[in-house]
């Protein structure tokens, strides 16, 4: 009796230690799975930042080529509005001359 009932026990204990194998190895499958997957979602991500640094250097270059040409661009912009203050004095310094020029003109014809 005492056989059986230690046949029983170790054969509970066999498949107990075969069902913790297929666990292990279910978890290890699973665990190798994960890896990989956290692999190409890595090599991807490195992808990714390849392909801004790329970017960001192409807007730095230009960038670096705009910058003179917006600095000429606000020159050209500021001696423009300085010739348009100066055209504008004139001509009003123009106006007021020919006004006057005018004025007296017919002051003279009424006088004469």
């Amino acid at each position: 009796m005492i056989d059986g009932h230690v046949h029983q026990q170790l054969g509970t204990l066999l498949a107990e230690v075969k069902n913790l194998r297929e666990d292990f190895r279910r978890a290890e499958d699973r665990s190798d799975a994960a890896r990989a997957s956290m692999s190409r979602r890595m090599e991807e991500l490195a992808g990714r930042v390849g392909t801004l640094e790329s970017a960001v250097a192409t807007a730095r270059d230009d960038i670096r080529e705009m910058k003179p040409v917006t600095e000429d661009v606000r020159k050209w912009k500021l001696m423009g509005l300085g010739a348009l203050g100066v055209i504008g004095i004139g001509g009003a310094s123009l106006g007021v001359t020919f006004a006057d020029a005018v004025k007296r003109g017919l002051a003279l014809m009424r006088m004469g």
